[in-house]
């Protein structure tokens, strides 16, 4: 694992949103990863770690 995946590792956990943003851009994920976020922070936050370590 390089530097980078650690720290979107990290940003995942606190600012899932960001952290899908980083890794794939504007698009499908992150608009599924905010609606997650803004209901309920725990489906958001497994869901951008999963979009992160599958980058």
């Amino acid at each position: 694992m390089d530097s980078t995946k650690i720290i979107n590792i990290i940003i995942a956990i606190f600012l899932p949103p960001l952290a899908v943003f980083l890794a794939r851009g504007w698009g499908v994920e992150c608009i599924i990863d905010l609606i997650l976020t803004i209901f309920f922070f725990f489906p958001g936050m497994l869901y951008a770690l999963y979009v992160v370590l599958t980058n």
